[in-house]
């Protein structure tokens, strides 16, 4: 195996155990026909992606540099076509 990162399902099928224990420390790709098809990962990774996904940050709790680059945005001209979608807004 060149990639230790990288399985067929055929050789996961025949050294699951071996594999699933490599997973609890690195992803582990899992190919059909050379190309990738699933990941096995760690149930603790699994959690932590799900938590990411999640995160909620309130406005209030942004720190004043990044409120100060949100309020100085300007949208790109290309898009202001947009504004018409939304009658009551006022830029």
């Amino acid at each position: 195996m060149d990639d230790p990162t990288r399985v067929s399902a055929s050789d996961l099928l025949d050294d699951f155990g071996a594999f699933a224990d490599r997973a609890l420390t690195a992803p582990i790709t899992i190919t059909r026909d050379g190309a990738d098809r699933l990941v096995l990962l760690s149930a603790e990774e699994y959690a932590r992606l799900l938590r990411q996904d999640r995160r909620v940050v309130a406005s209030a709790d942004l720190p004043d540099a990044v409120l100060d680059r949100i309020e100085r945005t300007e949208m790109d001209g290309r898009h202001a076509s947009l504004d018409a979608l939304i009658p009551a807004w006022r830029p």
